[in-house]
């Protein structure tokens, strides 16, 4: 029997690895990720086909796609892929990752046929229930804050497929693991279990609350989802979490508790008095350029449940989260990792602490995909130039088209470095370029340094750009390092081509006698 195939984006993702994990003997899975899948962590196995790619890049996710259709195509697209922060900004990577990708995704998925759709959402799409109230899966994606309104865009966009093919709705509760990997939980652990002069203090009441979900109840809650797909409405909403809601005052409790063996006795903030502390501390590390953790945009939830009815849910999927898997009772499992490995703690946590932040390589990719037609027009011409026959006597016998076809490729792959900080993107590009080179009779000095120009053109049209600003050593790390790394690979690639010419031309010997 042909084993079912599924197709699962952002499988580099906490949520895909484990997902890979649980279904990679059962399913026949193409995942597709900005990661390659051993940077990721991401399981390997034979069921599990792996494309790097980029949502956002349309054309790219184009040829990907074909070669999945090429390969049998999928039964069941998961999209697990979408940016989600701490920092109650409007990035742009909300919307380019999430409502950009989100599209072009959905597009492609027309192109090869998918049966059925399973978009990741979240109960934090949605505004806190009033009290005495719980969310349920009737509630709309209401919520005003940036990730919610991207969710709200991404569900509202499944309508416009209906006759493609069938999709259904997963909001999911906040996930976390034996070792935490959930943001916000993590600071708070981190500060509570400290001598941190606050690490007594709970805003509000301690009553502020939301659901938690352990990231093992992810897979048994698909395996069901998938099984019951034809017994859906279209654009059905589930929701994949227990119900009601764990509040800071708990969490507080039982980490002190675990961890110092008695109770500790937190002291209550009045709401009043959070909001100078935050703004102030906020002032300062901005100042700093190391903003907290706390934002002033949080203190709008002090004191709010958000608690949870999922009877429709269960009734559905005939499915419920595990007790023994309720945070509660996983705390002193938690709290036991922390202890007894803090190194693999912090990493793991730090890991998934890196997207609460807007990577200063992001901002890079964002510069770069802002001037990229102003640093090709600039390239061509320097190569081309009255500077360009002395060093570039190649360069300037290629057609234009095809001089700028060349340039918007490599800068695409530039980017596409720049964004997922791995240079073996560009590296492996490299290598290809040289090959081609060679055969098109290019010295490897040429290539080299119209490697070389183009980090020049990139510095000199990037730093011209005030959102630039402090970011000179991190585009030497991101944009320098990666182009001199892949000039050290096209000169291997040269060299070694050149040794096999030099040994196919050289007349053999005949032997002695």
């Amino acid at each position: 029997m042909q084993r079912r195939s599924l197709l699962v984006t952002g499988a580099s993702g906490f949520v895909g690895r484990h997902l890979l994990e649980a279904f990679k003997d059962t399913y026949r899975i193409f995942g597709l990720a900005r990661q390659t899948q051993s940077r990721s962590g991401a399981p390997k196995h034979p069921n599990i086909s792996w494309f790097q790619v980029d949502n956002g890049d349309r054309g790219t996710l184009e040829s990907v796609f074909r070669a999945i259709r090429d390969s049998g195509g999928a039964d069941v697209a998961i999209h697990l892929a979408a940016h989600h922060d701490f920092t109650g900004e409007k990035h742009q990577e909300y919307w380019r990752a999430s409502v950009v990708g989100l599209r072009n995704v959905l597009d492609m998925c027309r192109l090869i046929g998918i049966r059925s759709f399973v978009f990741a959402s979240s109960v934090a799409a949605c505004h806190y229930p009033r009290p005495g109230q719980a969310l349920t899966e009737i509630n709309p994606a209401d919520g005003e804050h940036i990730y919610a309104t991207t969710k709200r865009v991404g569900e509202e966009m499944l309508r416009e497929y209906r006759d493609d093919f069938h999709s259904v709705i997963v909001r999911f509760a906040a996930l976390f693991t034996d070792w935490c990997e959930y943001s916000p939980l993590f600071m708070f652990l981190s500060t509570w279990l400290s001598k941190a002069w606050h690490r007594r203090i709970l805003a509000g009441k301690g009553l502020s609350a939301i659901p938690y979900l352990h990231v093992q109840d992810v897979a048994p809650f698909l395996t069901k989802l998938l099984d019951r797909l034809d017994q859906l409405e279209p654009e059905q909403v589930l929701l994949a979490s227990p119900d009601g809601a764990v509040s800071h005052r708990e969490l507080f409790d039982a980490a002190c508790l675990h961890y110092y063996g008695h109770r500790v006795e937190p002291i209550l903030m009045p709401r009043l008095f959070c909001a100078p502390g935050v703004y102030l501390r906020d002032l300062v590390g901005r100042a700093a350029v190391d903003r907290p953790f706390e934002r002033p945009w949080m203190l709008e939830y002090i004191d709010c449940q958000f608690n949870v009815d999922a009877l429709r849910t269960r009734q559905l999927l005939d499915w419920g989260p595990r007790a023994r898997l309720e945070i509660l009772r996983r705390m002193p499992f938690l709290i036991e990792n922390l202890k007894t490995d803090p190194l693999e703690w912090h990493r793991r946590n730090r890991a998934a602490l890196k997207a609460v932040h807007v990577r200063r390589n992001l901002r890079i990719h964002h510069l770069l995909e802002r001037h990229e037609q102003e640093i090709s027009e600039e390239f061509t011409r320097r190569l081309t130039g009255p500077d360009g026959p002395g060093r570039f006597a190649s360069y300037q016998a290629m057609a234009p088209d095809e001089l700028q076809w060349s340039h918007k490729v490599i800068l695409r792959h530039l980017m596409n470095t720049v964004r997922t900080r791995d240079k073996a993107v560009l590296i492996s590009y490299c290598r290809d370029l040289a090959a081609h080179r060679f055969q098109k009779g290019f010295k490897a000095q040429e290539v080299c340094d119209a490697l070389d120009l183009l980090n020049q053109v990139c510095f000199k049209v990037l730093r011209k750009d005030p959102d630039s600003e402090g970011l000179r050593e991190d585009m030497f790390d991101h944009v320098t390092m990666t182009l001199r790394a892949g000039c050290d690979q096209a000169q291997d690639v040269f060299e070694t081509l050149e040794a096999d010419g030099a040994r196919r031309t050289t007349p053999r010997s005949d032997p002695p006698g």
